[in-house]
């Protein structure tokens, strides 16, 4: 978390009473909050006060949340929560293509929102042993765990935290199958408390920042009925 042991969040919502709800239980959990009802300003204040974690609502006036989310992912790796009065997937699933971490539905609980931050919080990043830390290599795809960084044919590609994460586990384990129970419990933690689904979103625009064919994947490969494990590159 930025700036010490206090989280940082942003709530973006143009409903000033849900947005001042939000952030009175968030301040009660003991995270500093800001919030703001214009998408404009929401892209100017993330870039600014540099927060941990933005609830982002879908419907805003100006930008919409899916652009707010797509701006702020050029500069920042904050946790993205979005907010959404429509149960659509197809709003949802663009939600999270532009680097969106999870998604709310509402109406919903500010507890259970304030609940499923601090699990996001507190996502694992449990040092591994020297073995599984050291550069990995697969054909022209290079993970560097220590420094976060991803290679493709020597060319940096930017992930966001979560799509990190989730590469960090299936290539530190590259000869196992991982379902989506495990990825979820490795990446997001056993406290999470989301649908299966996300695992497979992630995995989409993983795949697609990393120029791999989901028909024909050299990186990331599914095991039809279990899940996914690590290709060779080639």
């Amino acid at each position: 978390m930025s700036g010490g042991p206090t989280a940082r969040v942003v709530v973006v919502d143009d409903e000033p009473v849900l947005a001042g709800m939000v952030k009175n239980y968030l301040e009660r959990a003991g995270m500093e909050t800001r919030t703001c009802g214009d998408g404009l300003q929401a892209v100017e204040l993330v870039r600014e006060w540099r927060p941990d974690v933005v609830v982002l609502d879908l419907g805003l006036p100006g930008l919409d949340g899916v652009e707010v989310c797509r701006q702020v992912r050029t500069f920042s790796d904050c946790y993205v929560v979005m907010l959404t009065a429509r149960a659509d997937e197809v709003d949802t699933l663009v939600g999270l293509s532009v680097g969106a971490d999870d998604y709310v539905t509402k109406p919903f609980s500010p507890r259970e929102l304030v609940a499923r931050i601090q699990v996001m919080l507190r996502r694992p990043r449990a040092a591994r042993d020297q073995a599984t830390l050291s550069e990995r290599r697969f054909g022209d795809l290079l993970v560097r765990p220590e420094a976060r960084e991803v290679l493709v044919a020597d060319v940096p590609v930017e992930l966001t935290r979560t799509e990190f994460d989730l590469l960090d586990a299936i290539s530190a384990n590259p000869g196992r199958v991982l379902s989506r129970r495990q990825l979820t419990d490795e990446v997001w933690g056993k406290d999470w408390r989301s649908d299966d689904h996300l695992v497979d979103v992630h995995i989409a625009h993983l795949r697609k920042k990393l120029g791999d064919d989901p028909s024909a994947p050299r990186f990331v490969v599914t095991v039809r009925g279990v899940g996914y494990r690590m290709g060779s590159g080639r």
